[in-house]
């Protein structure tokens, strides 16, 4: 086996590694630890970066064995590129980001141990090749992104935990369950463009078992009716955690449907990419009471989360309905099972990822910077924060989908792709529902950014102070926010490329 085979195993050993000898080491000064954990990430990252330039399916690893015909397997195509760089970058963006803000937090190395287990195990995910790896994997990753919300250790935050504990292994059952019923077919699941089963009139024990993997998956990513414990799990969590947790756990369900959200939400999309175009095959599920139960629970949970962002008066939660609705935006282009949504889905995968990240670091530089945790004490905060503030008011119009930005790219794709689905009623209800969804994300965002640059005059100018972060968390911000605007500007590379992903598996 060629050595470059077992560089794989680098990206996620490394990390796990580093995390577990952080807890023993010892360090003078704040900033040689940071020195440390920005080496590992900056490292990490270039590591994933070469693996990403090798040409496609010429890296694969089957490290041991678990029993027969079960085995640990990596492997990677354009699908896990996507998502290991995409982790690994925000990974290294809300690291540097998290460094002010974590000097106001009690047991910052435990946060830190923690913070880069879960970035290598993150990579594990994206680089399984068969089912069973991405079910232990996607379990380890519950337990080690656990002490990220229970951090502070207060009784709200253990809760908090416990909840976000149930409801993950409500959601692994699920998905191990589906596996037992895929296996007892003697089914082979290894991953595979457009599905290794592929069946136009399954039997239906294989539509069920399909049916309890998207909705397992679709747990950690917020779906309609798993979605309780992303709101409590978010106020409690330290910001980059909240980060984190609205950017990538919720991809490890979608790489289960398309982590912690915005990285662990989008490996719970991967995991129902996966399992849906990569093991099942959408033939096997369209025009099935599956695929109409899916769009029906997506439409639902857009709808729900925007209002209940919209109704919702403190800011870390309401940017956590944000996010169970925006997610919901992708299952719903996935659900839908045409090339055009599916491009549309992938793309809101990369932008979602970089606009939610911003607004979760902006609002752990407003609750670190003033301790204002409420959206009506944010009046005037825009002068006493303002490149913060722009920062958080450029991504706000991008979640929206004002042209040019990405977003609007994404939703365009999204809308087109459903229209011209053919799948009555369902392809006209769900544009509708996200156009409402728009308008409600322009409610509950713009009008924080309107009153913080417009605070009416009332406002005691007398008493403004600078509460500007340093760059450490500037930069970040900064940097995603400006990649979310000229990705809409120029987006041609994403679109073809993930059109090359949607012509295979569709």
């Amino acid at each position: 086996m060629d050595i470059n085979n077992y560089f794989l195993v680098f990206p996620v050993l490394l990390p796990i590694f580093a995390g577990v000898l952080l807890m023993f080491l010892k360090f003078g000064k704040r900033e040689h630890m940071q020195l440390y954990i920005l080496t590992i990430l900056i490292v990490d990252l270039a590591s994933i970066g070469w693996i990403a330039l090798q040409p496609e399916d010429t890296l694969t690893l089957s490290p041991f064995f678990i029993a027969e015909g079960l085995h640990v397997f990596f492997h990677v195509d354009i699908l896990s590129k996507i998502f290991s760089v995409l982790t690994a970058f925000v990974w290294l963006m809300v690291g540097i980001a998290s460094f002010e803000y974590m000097a106001h937090e009690k047991n910052e190395q435990r946060f830190y141990c923690f913070y880069l287990v879960v970035g290598g195990v993150l990579s594990a995910l994206a680089f399984s090749g068969n089912l069973l790896t991405m079910y232990v994997f996607y379990e380890l990753m519950t337990l080690t992104s656990m002490p990220l919300v229970m951090h502070n250790l207060s009784h709200e935050a253990i809760m908090a935990g416990l909840k976000y504990l149930f409801y993950s292994v409500a959601g692994a059952f699920m998905v191990l369950f589906g596996f037992f019923l895929f296996n007892a077919e003697g089914r082979v699941l290894y991953f595979s463009p457009g599905g290794i089963i592929n069946e136009a009139n399954p039997p239906g024990i294989m539509l069920f078992a399909v049916f309890l993997m998207i909705v397992g998956f679709g747990t950690k990513a917020g779906m309609f009716p798993m979605h309780g414990w992303l709101p409590t799990a978010h106020p409690v969590a330290p910001a980059p955690a909240s980060a984190i947790l609205s950017c990538v756990l919720t991809k490890t369900g979608i790489f289960g449907v398309l982590a912690l959200s915005t990285q662990v939400f989008f490996y719970d999309v991967l995991g129902i990419i996966r399992s849906v175009y990569y093991v099942a095959g959408p033939d096997m599920i369209k025009g099935t009471w599956v695929q109409y139960t899916w769009i029906i629970l997506s439409v639902l949970t857009i709808f729900m989360g925007s209002m209940m962002a919209y109704k919702e008066k403190i800011l870390k939660k309401r940017l956590a309905y944000s996010t169970v609705s925006q997610v919901s935006y992708i299952l719903f282009g996935l659900s839908v099972m045409q090339p055009v949504a599916f491009v549309g889905a992938l793309m809101h995968v990369i932008f979602h990822s970089l606009v939610k990240n911003t607004l979760f670091v902006s609002a752990g530089a407003i609750i670190c910077k003033t301790g204002k945790t409420k959206v009506r004490q944010l009046v005037g905060i825009g002068k006493e924060m303002p490149v913060t503030m722009w920062c958080f008011t450029l991504v706000s119009l991008t979640l929206i989908g004002i042209p040019p930005t990405s977003a609007f790219v994404s939703k365009w794709y999204l809308i087109s792709g459903a229209l011209d689905s053919g799948i009555l009623g369902l392809s006209w209800i769900g544009p509708i529902v996200l156009l409402i969804s728009a308008l409600l994300t322009a409610g509950y965002l713009l009008t924080i950014s309107i009153k913080a640059f417009l605070p009416g005059e009332d406002y005691n100018y007398a008493k403004l102070v600078n509460h500007e972060p340093t760059w450490r968390m500037l930069m970040p911000m900064i940097v995603m926010t400006a990649l979310a605007v000229i990705l809409g500007i120029w987006p041609g590379g994403l679109m073809k490329m993930f059109a090359d992903i949607a012509a295979s598996v569709l």
